[in-house]
């Protein structure tokens, strides 16, 4: 494991994140710090297909979404340096202590950012925060686990 901060860029997530198109919630990673945080962002775009319906004349992204982008960013910072994954999923098992400060709306840059708080075998829990402007949009602690995609 290294301590040295690890950008990805959309083609590195997409190895590391079954999600694609329009559930892939991650489009840049500015820093991973394997075992230790993780730096992201998702591009919120009009052009998202939830705002057809949340909520015509007022588009306000729905924050179950800005929650999933935040597990995506961690199942990241939980996969990275560990190899091939391709057999892997990073799935919620909690969420704690979630909370909504403001709305994000088409033209918002989200920031992510997930911190380890506590990482055993196959078992993560980790601070989330999402971001607009420096500005807390929303924040959770989110506990996961990583899982083998084929059940023997």
């Amino acid at each position: 494991m290294t301590d040295t901060p690890q950008p990805m860029d959309i083609q590195q997530i997409l190895r590391f994140l079954p999600h694609r198109y329009p559930f892939l919630l991650v489009d840049r990673v500015v820093k991973c710090v394997p075992g230790s945080h993780i730096r992201a962002y998702k591009n919120v775009s009009m052009n998202e297909p939830f705002f057809q319906g949340h909520f015509p004349g007022a588009p306000i992204m729905p924050g179950v979404l800005i929650l999933e982008a935040l597990a995506q960013t961690g199942g990241l910072l939980a996969v990275a340096g560990l190899g091939d994954v391709s057999d892997k999923f990073f799935l919620f098992t909690g969420l704690d202590g979630v909370k909504f400060r403001r709305q994000v709306f088409p033209g918002d840059r989200l920031d992510l950012e997930c911190e380890n708080v506590r990482m055993r075998l196959k078992l993560c829990k980790m601070d989330a925060r999402a971001l607009v402007d420096g500005k807390l949009t929303a924040e959770a602690q989110i506990t996961a686990a990583i899982v083998d995609t084929h059940a023997d």
